[in-house]
């Protein structure tokens, strides 16, 4: 499994309660513009829309060598692939107040495929990030100390 992009801030801003991992329906050009590590998750989030689960406003470039090039398809909506249960979960889910639908990141599963994991989360107040900061630090701390007690 060979990762393309990583949406750091996912884990940050949210708390993921539920991954999936979904299919996307590309055209060609975008495959290799994915291939060549051209794509951000950043500002990128699920929807639903007509009983379909969209991935919105995911930059893909678009690829150098196209026959068509344009950049009004950069930011296109563009179709997960779901298991009709999954779908039905999600869906659920969403329609739960606090709660969406974030992509965290996408790869390259054994077979060749690219795979999107998606997670449903729900946003993190700041007190909460403030806390997670300060529990990490001094996680980080107490290691440091074990480390160099050990070697005393």
């Amino acid at each position: 499994m060979k990762i393309i992009s990583k949406n750091r801030r996912a884990f940050f801003d949210y708390e993921i309660l539920d991954k999936y991992e979904a299919g996307l329906i590309l055209t060609g050009d975008e495959v290799k513009s994915i291939r060549k590590g051209q794509i951000s998750l950043n500002d990128a989030f699920g929807n639903v829309r007509d009983g379909k689960i969209i991935l919105m406003n995911c930059y893909i470039a678009p690829y150098r060598y196209a026959y068509e090039k344009g950049d009004e398809n950069t930011r296109r909506n563009r179709d997960l692939l779901l298991n009709k249960r999954e779908i039905n979960k999600i869906i659920g889910s969403i329609s739960r107040k606090g709660l969406t639908l974030i992509p965290l990141s996408l790869y390259f599963n054994k077979r060749g495929y690219i795979k999107l994991e998606i997670g449903v989360g729900k946003h993190k107040k700041l007190i909460n990030k403030k806390q997670q900061i300060k529990d990490r630090d001094i996680a980080r701390e107490t290691a440091r100390e074990v480390r160099h007690s050990t070697r005393s």
